[in-house]
């Protein structure tokens, strides 16, 4: 089994890491503050001092960090990954991040002999938990094929969607579609509410039906009972839904839906639940 290193132990990346430890790889950590990490040291992982260090000394190195900024620090700054990693070391960015910062650190990293994958994805707190991720990949089909038995102790579906920074597009894809698709679960459930109904029994009867989707099943329930912990949090869905407007610019096409679910998470954010979870945008309506 190949040494990991994983950089990330957020609200995802600690299940990531329990995952990957219940599977047999021996895993090697880093994070900001360490007392984060005091459960993963105690469960079996190995601490490292600074990602220097860390990534120096694994095979496989991943990252599941918050945006695009600390993606380009840790990899491209000097110093950075792509000098203190081992010629033949696989890197797997996890983070959901910029298609073309994607392309250009796996450009770099193949002049130094690193094989660089970006792997972001989507199932949020459940999913990592499960293990039962949706992880879209840009890359080689080489390094795909080595990561493929890593990516299979973390997600159900797990596809190589084309070359370097194609799995950052995918990504994007996603949250464009989620992104909407939160504006419609929402306003159903408050229109429930304000029609007297049981919003519960409301759910019950709408579910399984064509209005069905991951948000609705998972997401609403928690709205019901008023929990906004973050299974994904509200500032990083307004950096991923701003990653697809640049995008979509780029493409020179318009996103009309998308740039709403922007505006009404902004103003969320404004009012101070940058930290919530998704599923309070109820707030914007109540």
């Amino acid at each position: 089994m190949e040494k990991i290193g994983f950089i990330g132990t957020g609200v995802m990346g600690k299940s990531m890491i329990r995952n990957l430890m219940n599977a047999g790889f021996d895993l090697h950590i880093y994070t900001r503050t360490k007392s984060k990490a005091d459960e993963l040291i105690h469960e079996g992982a190995t601490w490292h001092e600074n990602p220097a260090e860390l990534a120096s000394q694994v095979d496989v190195l991943m990252t599941m960090v918050g945006y695009p900024s600390d993606v380009e620090e840790l990899y491209l700054s000097e110093g950075g990954f792509l000098e203190t990693m081992r010629s033949g070391t696989l890197a797997i960015d996890m983070t959901t991040s910029s298609p073309g910062l994607a392309a250009q650190i796996a450009l770099e990293g193949a002049s130094s002999g690193i094989d660089v994958l970006d792997a972001p994805v989507s199932g949020g707190d459940i999913g990592a938990k499960n293990g039962t991720l949706s992880i879209m990949v840009g890359g080689s089909e080489a390094a795909f094929l080595r990561a493929k038995p890593i990516f299979e102790a973390l997600g159900e579906s797990i596809i190589l969607q084309g070359e370097a920074g194609s799995g950052q597009h995918t990504k994007m894809v996603n949250q464009i579609a989620i992104a909407s698709n939160m504006i419609g679960v929402t306003e159903a459930i408050f229109y429930a509410e304000k029609a007297g109904l049981d919003p519960e029994r409301v759910l019950k009867s709408i579910a399984g039906g064509a209005a069905g989707s991951w948000s609705l099943s998972n997401l609403i329930p928690r709205v019901l009972k008023d929990d906004f912990t973050p299974g994904f949090f509200i500032k990083h869905f307004i950096k991923d839904m701003r990653i697809a407007l640049d995008e979509a610019k780029k493409m020179q096409i318009d996103l009309p839906g998308l740039a709403l679910a922007e505006q009404m998470y902004q103003t969320l954010a404004e009012r101070g639940l940058s930290e919530s979870g998704t599923q309070a945008l109820i707030q914007y309506y109540r």
